[in-house]
């Protein structure tokens, strides 16, 4: 077998809502042994959504239920609830289907005859085709028929899911054809040589192993390191001394530096090249751009990091702080006249980032943000007047409502035209009404635009359960800078952003507020776990875990699909 990395396992820590210590897992979480009612997702680095997959379990005991598929992920997965959290595709033990209506213009309905009936000693494949949207089942290498998933395949993202009830259940994704000694070796391969499995996947088929894993060519360290994730986002730490300070050790030119104190509580300051790192905005503040130069408050953005030139702010002396970095372009920008409002952009070598700046008009209006894709969030900021930041963000849970505040007094959603005539943002523009947080006539603007990009960063919303055992969130990296906001719109929600290098070890419990100046916190009451996929709530803390919904905005350096190389 051809080295194919880490293969998909059970997630021990998605379990079902309502109790948290009734599955056995064993085996290095290939065996299940399911009580009454349970499922599990698989540990997926994937987004499935993109290709063609294959895996198979072994039934050991088969007593009541049994169901092999794909559910909808939506950043999160509750098994309690998985038949109504989204489009659902399963094969059920009685030779039936449990397909959601919207799965598919041909789909059959729920708990419809599908297939032979499952008994133990059954080996059970699914075959999942995003490219041509079905999904077959095989029963002992017999095919149990196609079924159409067109209606799954919004480019959204997808988990292989198995739940039984008083069943006992062995996966294989490829690590074991033998199901651990239950049968003979299979020997099967997939196309790319991955993967050890009973019966041959289907022509096409791959094996979930992290080396099928998709990633953006610019993010491919085979191809070049220029736009690896580690040269694209990172952190600094250091400790301020009250004059000229250079901080090194970033491994490339930042163009945009959000500061953040750790051991004492100052303003959070936002520069980036495109306004030049004498002008700055709080992140924490309503205030406008204020021009640093006249106290000598400005930075320097160096090849390998930053240099402050004064105290004021991020400097001061013996104060810890962490410095997050982002590239552009170094400071070059380019005129996009893509929209009705010309702007002024720069944009990371991977099209995944931009600084967009230009002045508003008072009138609906279309703006270029110059990335290859539609942003999947926005971070508005006026620079003229007193206003606070205004936030887009792609995720399901905010309906229409796209847009909130980075302002813990406002406790609400921004919704309305004014602010994007109610429309999505497209691969060329974004669309923008007249509020005067996005587009006052006359006023000048920055906006931060990031689109999602597998392995790297990642922007969307989950629903909490305010249980300490909260939420798992699929993201397919490990994360390195989060930033997780409450949607419980009316309340006095914060900001609350996770780093790696104030948190080395798990669970992440050092957290900085972004809506207010106060240091860094460290609480257990706020613990997060970083997982080498995404992350785990630990806490059941009303602005971490709310059941109103989160947002999270989150970045990575490793791509799950090389961490086993690093």
């Amino acid at each position: 077998m051809a080295s194919s990395g880490n293969f998909m396992s059970f997630n021990p820590l998605v379990r079902r809502a309502s109790s948290y210590t009734d599955n056995e897992f064993s085996h290095s979480n290939l065996r299940l042994k399911y009580k009454v009612g349970n499922g599990g997702t698989l540990n997926c680095g994937f987004k499935l959504g993109d290709g063609k997959f294959y895996f198979e379990i072994y039934i050991i005991r088969q007593n009541s239920a049994v169901g092999i598929g794909i559910m909808k992920g939506a950043g999160f997965v509750d098994m309690n609830n998985y038949t109504t959290q989204g489009p659902v595709a399963v094969y059920r033990q009685e030779g039936r289907s449990n397909v959601s209506a919207n799965s598919g213009t041909g789909a059959p309905t729920a708990n419809s005859s599908y297939g032979e009936n499952m008994v133990a000693d059954d080996i059970v494949g699914c075959a999942v085709d995003f490219t041509n949207s079905t999904i077959n089942w095989y029963r002992n290498n017999s095919a149990q028929g196609a079924i159409d998933i067109s209606g799954m395949n919004d480019g959204t993202e997808y988990l292989p899911i198995v739940y039984g009830s008083n069943s006992d259940i062995h996966l294989n994704c490829g690590q074991d054809s033998t199901f651990a000694g239950l049968t003979s070796a299979g020997g099967n391969a997939d196309d790319n040589g991955f993967g050890d499995f009973k019966y041959s996947p289907p022509s096409g088929y791959l094996a979930m192993c992290s080396a099928n894993l998709p990633i953006e060519s610019g993010l491919d360290p085979a191809q070049t390191d220029d736009d690896h994730p580690q040269k694209l986002f990172g952190q600094l730490s250091y400790t301020g001394n009250g004059g000229a300070n250079t901080v090194n050790g970033l491994g490339f030119k930042p163009d945009l530096v959000w500061g953040i104190s750790i051991s004492s509580g100052q303003s959070k300051r936002v520069l980036d090249s495109s306004r030049g790192g004498n002008n700055y905005v709080y992140l924490d503040q309503n205030a406008a751009q204020v021009a640093g130069s006249a106290s000598g408050d400005t930075v320097e953005f160096l090849d390998d990091g930053i240099k402050w030139n004064n105290a004021n702010g991020n400097n001061d002396n013996t104060v810890t702080y962490a410095a997050l970095c982002w590239r552009a372009n170094g400071g070059t920008t380019a005129s996009n006249t893509s929209g009705t409002i010309t702007t002024t952009v720069q944009t990371d070598p991977n099209q995944s980032f931009s600084i967009v700046t230009y002045s508003g008009t008072g009138t609906n209006a279309t703006i270029g943000h110059g990335l290859s894709a539609a942003p999947d969030t926005i971070w508005w900021k006026n620079l003229s007047q007193n206003d606070s930041w205004a936030v887009y963000n792609s995720g399901d849970l905010l309906g229409n409502n796209k847009l909130t505040a980075v302002d813990v007094n406002l406790g609400s959603s921004l919704s309305g035209t004014a602010y994007m005539q109610a429309t999505n943002p497209t691969s060329t523009v974004i669309s923008i009404g007249d509020e005067h947080k996005v587009n006052a006539s006359g006023e000048n603007y920055v906006a931060y635009c990031w689109r999602n990009v597998d392995g790297f960063q990642k922007f969307g919303t989950f629903k909490g359960n305010a249980n300490t055992n909260g939420a798992f969130v699929y993201l397919g990296f490990r994360p390195t800078f989060l930033i997780n906001c409450s949607l419980r719109f009316g309340g006095t929600p914060h900001w609350e952003s996770y780093n790696s290098v104030s948190n080395t070890l798990n669970p992440a419990i050092y957290y900085s507020t972004l809506d207010d100046g106060n240091q860094t916190y460290s609480a257990t009451s706020r613990a997060i776990d970083f997982l080498s996929n995404g992350f785990k709530i630990r806490n059941s803390d009303v602005d971490s875990n709310s059941t109103s919904g989160q947002a999270f905005y989150c970045w990575g350096d490793v791509p799950f699909k090389y961490g086993n190389t690093f």
